[in-house]
Order: structure tokens, then C-alpha cells, then sequence
């Protein structure tokens, strides 16, 4: 449970822009500790640790998917699997690669259930012939303001959802993920209610853009990158698309989701991306693209030239028909 500080602490008075987000503060403060201790070299070295390079794991071989093929360069193999947002495993940028170690992503279901004709428990290998898999290269953007570019592989969720066949009361897609405090040391702290759901409408988890992940970069996912399966919904802030799916529901009203159950008036149900709508602690108006500067992860982030952040991620053309009168500052 989050208690509420008084204004004076908590910075109300604060412009958001002025806000340091979190992740580059603890990177200066590091870096600077470190630097006085004449270790900066063996700290920047440290933040390479983990899978440099595709290779490890096992192909997931995959159609390319030319409609889905951005130009924009992508993002290093190992920017993405070291630089990541997954709570369960810690809340520093680094804490998913140097713990999800402890997941295994063998043996694996997924349960879908809820208003459906067809509920049914899937094992993950039975799910992966589901349908035939893709890569599409998505970019994705994260509430934080960096953003990256990354090849994923998977086929679109209206694949699965066409095979349970949903019942006429179900107006809404829930996604629960594994909560498991043996395989996930992040569960012990608190910041959130565990187990994380997420949730979509059901006309947004029938658009072809949203993707039922199994890997990236030509690979099954990492487990930093939420083995075995999740969701990418390019259109939407990051945190939208869950990681390590166990459960997939079918309900009639909108579920509950975990950032907005934590802090209500910073995420909302919708979340998509939307510069015009600040974050009450910094701006939404421009981001920085990880890997864009070398050196790996938060502190070359740093670094990276600020761009302009587009409307739905630059999806708008895709997915803004699906929000025709909706008030998205309203309905953030």
C-alpha cells in the first residue's frame, strides 16, 4: 500500500520537467562515487556483463514481416537484454539480467479462461504452433523517456483470441503474470501488487499490432525480457505489455492493472503514448533512444540527443481510429 507524502515532500510544487527520472540520477550518482574511488573503468565495464550478443539461446525461426519493418536503426542485442524494466527481478535498470537467472521458463502454461467457449490451458510449446511466427521490428517507449527499437518475434494475439472464441459479454482482456517469490526475488519488495495485470480492450488486444511474444532478435526471449511469452503493443508506454504471462482472462468490465492500482493519477488504464500528457514527474515531450551512444544501457542514455516523442509511438495511423471521441488526456 502507497502513502501519500505531504506536498512539501513529495516536490508538488516541482516542475515536472525539473524532475531527474530515477534511473539517470542513481547512474550520475554511481558513476561520480565510483569515479572518486578511481573505479569508473571497472564500473563502465560491469554494465556490458550479461548476453553481449545473440547466440545463446535457442533460434526461434521466424517470417519477416514486411508491413512491420520500421527503418529506424535498431537497438543493440545488449541494450535490450540489460537495460530493462521488470520489477519482479528488481527495480534498477541492471537488476533483470543479473537475476532472472533464478526464472525457468520450462515447463510453462498458460491458462486462457474467462467468458470464452473454448477456455483452455495451453503448455508454451503448444502455443508457440499456434499460428506462424513473425518478426516485426517495433519500436518501443517507455514512461521513463528512453525508447528503443527492437526486432521481436511472435504472431498477432487475434490469432488466439479467434481460437477461444470469446462470448458477447466480453469486453476486455486481462493479463496476469507469474508471481513466483522462489524464481523472482523482486516480489519481496513491495512496490507493487503481485501478481502484475495488465489489461486492453478487447477491439485494442484484437488489432493487428498487438503481438504475442515468444522472442527477439531471431532467439527465444531472454528471461530479463519476460520469458517465455508476453505482450508488445508498440502503440503503448512499455509497462503495458506483460512480461512471463500465466493467465490470460476474458471479463466483461476493465480489469484492475498494477501501475495504476500503485499511482492512479501517473498511469492510466489506456497509457498509450501521448507527448502532450505529462508524467507528473517529468515531461512526455521528447525521449532518448537507448544504444544511440556506445557504451551500453543507462549511462550512455545520458548522452543520447533527445528527439521528438510521436503521437501512439508513431502508430497513429494504425490505432488512433480506435479512440475516435475518447478524450486521451482524460483517458490517459
Amino acid at each position: 500500500m502507497l502513502i501519500p507524502s505531504p506536498k512539501w515532500l513529495r516536490g508538488d510544487d516541482i516542475a515536472a520537467s525539473d524532475i531527474t527520472p530515477r534511473e539517470t540520477y542513481l547512474s550520475r550518482r554511481q558513476l561520480l562515487a565510483l569515479g572518486a574511488a578511481g573505479l569508473a573503468g571497472p564500473w563502465a565495464a560491469r554494465q556490458a556483463f550479461a548476453q553481449g550478443a545473440p547466440g545463446k539461446l535457442a533460434k526461434l525461426p521466424a517470417t519477416a514481416n514486411n508491413a512491420y519493418l520500421i527503418t529506424d536503426k535498431r537497438t543493440p542485442y545488449q541494450d535490450v537484454t540489460t537495460y530493462n524494466n521488470f520489477y519482479e527481478f528488481g527495480t534498477d535498470k541492471s537488476d533483470p539480467a543479473r537475476n532472472a537467472g533464478t526464472l525457468r521458463p520450462r515447463p510453462w502454461q498458460v491458462a486462457v479462461e474467462g467468458l470464452v467457449k473454448q477456455p483452455k490451458t495451453y503448455d508454451i510449446d503448444e502455443l508457440l504452433k499456434l499460428a506462424p511466427m513473425e518478426e516485426r521490428v517495433y519500436r518501443l517507449r517507455c514512461v521513463e523517456g528512453w525508447s528503443m527499437v527492437i526486432p521481436w518475434i511472435g504472431y498477432p494475439l487475434a490469432e488466439l483470441i479467434r481460437r477461444v472464441e470469446p462470448l458477447p459479454g466480453a469486453k476486455f482482456v486481462q493479463f496476469i503474470t507469474l508471481a513466483d517469490k522462489k524464481q523472482m526475488p523482486g516480489l519481496g519488495s513491495g512496490v507493487l501488487e503481485w501478481p502484475y495485470s495488465e489489461g486492453l480492450r478487447m477491439d485494442e488486444a484484437m488489432h493487428p499490432l498487438a503481438l504475442l511474444t515468444f522472442g527477439l532478435y531471431g532467439e527465444v526471449l531472454p528471461n530479463q525480457n519476460g520469458a517465455p511469452v508476453r505482450m508488445v503493443l508498440p502503440w503503448k508506454y512499455g509497462f503495458k505489455s506483460a512480461k512471463s504471462i500465466v493467465k490470460i482472462r476474458f471479463v466483461d468490465k476493465q480489469p484492475p492493472t498494477s501501475w495504476n492500482i500503485a499511482a492512479p493519477n501517473e498511469y492510466g488504464f489506456y497509457s498509450n503514448v501521448n507527448p502532450d500528457v505529462d508524467h507528473p514527474r517529468w515531461s512526455q515531450a521528447t525521449e532518448r533512444r537507448i544504444g544511440e551512444v556506445k557504451g551500453g544501457g543507462g549511462f550512455s542514455a545520458l548522452f543520447a540527443p533527445k528527439r521528438k516523442t510521436l503521437p501512439f509511438n508513431g502508430y497513429g495511423a494504425q490505432v488512433a481510429s480506435l479512440y475516435q471521441g475518447l478524450d486521451l488526456r482524460k483517458n490517459f
